[in-house]
């Protein structure tokens, strides 16, 4: 893979070549053009775009060919057994068909993860935990009890008081709760200075941008919606609290360094430049989705360094008309607290795993779940129930656990090198198909 110059824009491409002429096809939308996939990448699309019909949001995003889009929407639904069957015919392809490793092993675990969803539609699917394994490329472990109890022990002495722990963590949440009418203001100071810090870091493709948006009636806080044409559209659900914390976790996790800068820059080295067509389709529960989710939670720490995490959150809290004015002192002593705070939190979000565990491995009882859930969470009733719900979706309930296991992963991965070498190193994940198998192998390797 090439690479550039901290800060340097780029469309993509060979950089010692030139860009590459290849034929090129309309994309959907009828306004750009993209190379015209070969055989391997566009049988990978039709089966995607089909294994979508039966699976609906299984395509979380496509900016590839108008044509084969077409043909799919248009011809008679496949059976499940078909597609079962293509999934496996495609796969046995790619040793012949497919020259560069890291494309070819791309393609073979992405196909292992859509053969098991179209068998689980066949009625043939896998026990749960080796369904995960299968779309993930990784297999999801337990975080011990004990992770959890120290966590809560933390918090407790954070935020001393009479009542349930839960109910402290409420009340001091909801003293930071951004109304609803500062909620642009803050995101229109802060999204451009993330973009600043990726461009130093990273650099941007050519043409790259997007638009912040506030919603109502959504299950979800916050929701990246890749267009094609490296522009995003960032959705904020205001029906939600919208706390200071969390924005500065949630806007980078959407915006730089996470899901528009990964897929902008997939879509001008990979597809643009490389002519790989299969990465213009974005499929949920496969293993993209595991690197996916853990670089958009993992560069939190280059938009917002954790040494100036608390200073940053004053503004936000000025912006919001969170904190007294003049009171700078008492802002910044209310800031590293809730730094403090929200790192002992991060702690039982693997909890969430261990319940989907609980409920589709172990056959645990839906109210004994949920009593985990609501003592685990250290959360309200209603938010235990909100993720019940999540993960008990035909969909999301294998989907739950790419947010802890992806950002472990890579976590253990970046910190493999000095400080001063991580950026390079996230970097590969917005420019290279990996896997999350070759990213344990170089774990493995040191």
């Amino acid at each position: 893979m090439t690479r550039r110059r901290a800060g340097r824009r780029d469309g993509g491409g060979d950089a010692a070549l030139g860009p590459v002429k290849r034929p090129t096809t309309p994309a959907v939308g009828g306004e750009r053009h993209v190379p015209v996939p070969d055989p391997v990448a566009r049988d990978y699309l039709l089966l995607a775009l089909r294994l979508d019909q039966r699976i609906a949001g299984l395509v979380d995003g496509y900016f590839g060919p108008a044509d084969l889009k077409a043909h799919a929407d248009m011809e008679p639904l496949r059976p499940p057994s078909r597609l079962v069957d293509d999934a496996a015919a495609l796969r046995a392809r790619l040793p012949a068909e497919v020259e560069e490793p890291d494309r070819r092993r791309w393609l073979d675990v992405q196909l292992v993860a859509l053969e098991a969803q179209a068998r689980s539609l066949a009625g043939d699917g896998l026990p749960y935990l080796e369904h995960v394994a299968a779309c993930f490329d990784h297999r999801p472990t337990r975080t011990p009890e004990a992770d959890f109890d120290a966590a809560a022990a933390e918090l407790a002495a954070m935020l001393p008081g009479d009542g349930p722990l839960a109910g402290r963590i409420a009340a001091w949440d909801d003293r930071f709760t951004i109304p609803p009418d500062r909620v642009q203001r803050v995101t229109d100071a802060l999204v451009p200075e993330f973009r600043r810090r990726a461009e130093a870091l990273f650099g941007l493709p050519d043409g790259e941008g997007l638009a912040v948006s506030l919603v109502r009636a959504q299950p979800w806080s916050g929701y990246n919606w890749y267009d094609g044409g490296r522009r995003s559209r960032v959705d904020l659900n205001t029906d939600l609290p919208i706390r200071a914390a969390d924005l500065l976790s949630v806007l980078p996790h959407e915006t730089y360094p996470g899901h528009h800068l990964e897929h902008a820059w997939h879509e001008a080295h990979l597809v643009d430049g490389l002519g790989r067509m299969e990465t213009s389709v974005l499929c949920i529960n496969a293993p993209e989705c595991l690197l996916s989710e853990g670089l958009a939670d993992l560069g939190k720490r280059f938009a917002v360094p954790p040494d100036d995490e608390a200073t940053i959150l004053v503004e936000v809290y000025r912006l919001a008309g969170l904190s007294r004015p003049g009171d700078a002192a008492e802002a910044q002593a209310t800031a590293e607290r809730q730094v403090a705070i929200s790192r002992a939190l991060a702690a039982v979000r693997g909890v969430a795993g261990n319940a989907a565990l609980m409920l589709h491995a172990d056959g645990a009882p839906r109210a004994d779940v949920l009593a985990y859930l609501e003592r685990r969470l250290l959360s309200t009733p209603e938010r235990a129930a909100k993720r019940l719900e999540f993960i008990s979706h035909p969909l999301w309930r294998t989907y739950v656990f790419v947010y802890f296991e992806g950002e472990r992963l890579l976590r253990r991965w970046l910190e493999m090198v000095p400080a001063t070498d991580q950026a390079a190193r996230f970097r590969r994940l917005l420019v290279e198909q990996l896997t999350p198998s070759a990213v344990v192998e170089e774990i493995a390797a040191g």
